[in-house]
């Protein structure tokens, strides 16, 4: 399968043109489309109270790792052969061809045909159904679906502007940029962060010194698999 490599190379790449390329990919106007959905029906819903704020306060305090696990346990998943069956995912090979070409822009979003399956599992049947368990009210439940929207979009914009040629401006982007960076073009089995400066790394060991870790050679083949191929 060939894929199309647009860049935003180039000096002097601003904010602005970032944002316009971003908005010409797919994935994020289904995001948004989650987001809106989220938000009427939080809306509709009304009701709701103090109970409501702990809804952003656990998931702020949760994606961090939620998004280590799913880059650690999904996206660099190594393919496994069980019998004549080989088992492998749609977002690991697509993960593993975005560590092969990292400027490819069209290999920074999330797939879109995975995307409405993830938003679907993690973005609504999950929240409803811990909601349903622990008992918490709807208005909370549709809340915390609210703030996870906006999260994803989050994590969408930044992966995709730390794999432009916008140049960190802020001290806090900074940090996110490098970070990401030391994973592509370091060594893939550490800095699993994406969104945050290695705020899940740190906990779970996953963020050594850079001048201590080796360069490793397969950064852009993970697995020592050829990232580009459709088959495992």
């Amino acid at each position: 399968m060939t894929t199309t490599t647009r860049r935003t190379s180039g000096r002097g790449v601003t904010l602005g043109a970032a944002a316009r390329e971003f908005l010409r990919h797919p994935s994020p106007w289904m995001i948004l489309a989650y987001l809106a959905g989220a938000l009427v029906a939080r809306v509709a819903v009304g009701g709701g109270g103090p109970v409501d704020l702990w809804a952003p306060l656990v998931f702020v305090a949760l994606f961090p790792f939620l998004e280590w696990v799913i880059h650690v346990f999904v996206l660099h998943w190594r393919p496994r052969t069980v019998g004549p069956v080989t088992l492998d995912t749609l977002l690991a090979r697509d993960h593993r061809r975005h560590h092969a070409a990292p400027r490819d822009v069209d290999l920074v979003f999330i797939p879109t045909r995975a995307l409405p399956w993830v938003i679907a599992g993690l973005g609504v049947a999950a929240p409803l159904g811990v909601g349903a368990l622990v008992g918490a009210p709807l208005p909370a439940v549709l809340t915390f679906m609210l703030v996870e929207a906006a999260a994803l979009l989050g994590y969408e914009w930044t992966h995709y502007l730390v794999h432009t040629d916008y140049k960190p401006r802020t001290r806090a982007y900074r940090a996110v940029w490098r970070s990401h960076r030391l994973h592509h073009f370091k060594n893939e089995h550490y800095w699993f962060s994406v969104t945050t400066a290695g705020t899940s790394d740190r906990v779970l060991r996953t963020y050594p010194d850079p001048a201590a870790v080796e360069t490793s050679p397969t950064a852009k083949d993970l697995h020592g698999l050829d990232g580009l191929t459709e088959s495992a």
